[in-house]
């Protein structure tokens, strides 16, 4: 609970207020010690014992369940570094090979110490030493590849291009744990805050932002496996052209939608929305010329650009957080 301070003057003009004793002896804060002081840009004064940014190893304990990845990954997710795994009696060989498998879809976490009845396992990443928009880039670069592969695979009958993206997912995925874990650390540290030169509410336009790029190859998987349930079946020559210049569009879109992100360029952002008005005619004529497949083949298709249509969707929306 906060409490009411008065603001007190000395002599010559300088105004002061008191700490409070429970606070200060908590952190064990002495005389003559020096605390840092920053206006917030709400117009608050932010006072951090911790002038430098010192990190503190986060410690917890699970317990060999049924949701032992979940869970895994939720704590690597909210910032702790040391996990141990314990059992009642012994950790099973299937528990063993839980934890190794889902360590493959986190950056940075390793099993530090392993027994009879106890996994522990160690984060050996700083979070000082990333930065959420190198990573976002990096998700982004990963997506961008995935969706340019996956349509081109729709296009070509190329099964072994498609297969590429599906495995590529497992990268993006990693990245985009990793961004969602710095990005709490930093809300939980002021100090992380400054240094990396973010504040928290950008930390929850990052995590909007990299939550649309992961679903955009999310949904170029979907593209990709529909390539593959095509097994080489194509498209006609005319949907295939119409569908081409469809994904140079959407391309351009999601490429832009970042980019204005990034420098907050409003005029950017707004270019994405209007991408639409050359989408909308060019949905229209693939829907049209589909009709000239053979059915299976044209509920492909119709699947395809339904979700092109969701990625344009992500772009804006992405794009929006500018405003």
């Amino acid at each position: 609970m906060g409490e009411l301070r008065k603001i007190q003057r000395t002599p010559t003009g300088t105004f002061f207020v008191c700490l409070p004793r429970s606070w200060a002896n908590k952190i064990d804060l002495k005389k003559g010690a020096s605390v840092y002081l920053k206006e917030t840009s709400d117009k608050k004064l932010l006072i951090d014992p911790a002038h430098d940014f010192n990190y503190s190893p986060k410690k917890t304990t699970l317990r060999a369940g049924p949701y032992l990845k979940r869970e895994i990954i939720g704590q690597y997710l909210l910032g702790f570094d040391v996990i141990s795994i314990e059992a009642k009696d012994n950790i099973t060989i299937d528990v063993r090979n839980i934890v190794k498998n889902t360590l493959r879809s986190l950056i940075g976490i390793e099993i530090f110490e392993e027994n009879y009845s106890k996994i522990v396992l160690q984060c050996l990443l700083q979070p000082s030493g990333f930065s959420p928009q190198r990573i976002l880039r990096r998700i982004y670069d990963i997506i961008a590849g995935m969706n340019r592969d996956a349509v081109s695979s729709f296009i070509t009958g190329d099964l072994q291009l498609a297969n590429s993206v599906v495995v590529r997912d497992d990268d993006g995925n990693r990245l985009y744990f990793l961004l969602v874990r710095i990005l709490r650390t930093i809300i939980q540290n002021p100090s992380l805050s400054e240094k990396l030169e973010i504040s928290p509410i950008d930390c929850l336009d990052y995590r909007l932002a990299a939550s649309l790029i992961e679903d955009i190859g999310d949904l170029s998987v979907k593209i990709a496996l529909k390539t593959l349930e095509f097994n080489k079946l194509r498209a006609s020559e005319e949907v295939q052209k119409l569908i081409q210049s469809l994904q140079k569009l959407i391309f351009n879109a999601h490429k832009q939608a970042l980019q204005a992100f990034i420098t907050k360029d409003i005029i950017l952002a707004d270019t994405v929305r209007k991408i639409n008005t050359k989408l909308a005619p060019l949905f229209t004529s693939i829907e049209n010329a589909s009709k000239n497949n053979p059915v299976e083949i044209l509920l492909q298709i119709l699947a395809i650009i339904s979700f092109m249509r969701q990625i344009y969707e992500n772009s804006v929306d992405l794009a929006d957080l500018v405003v």
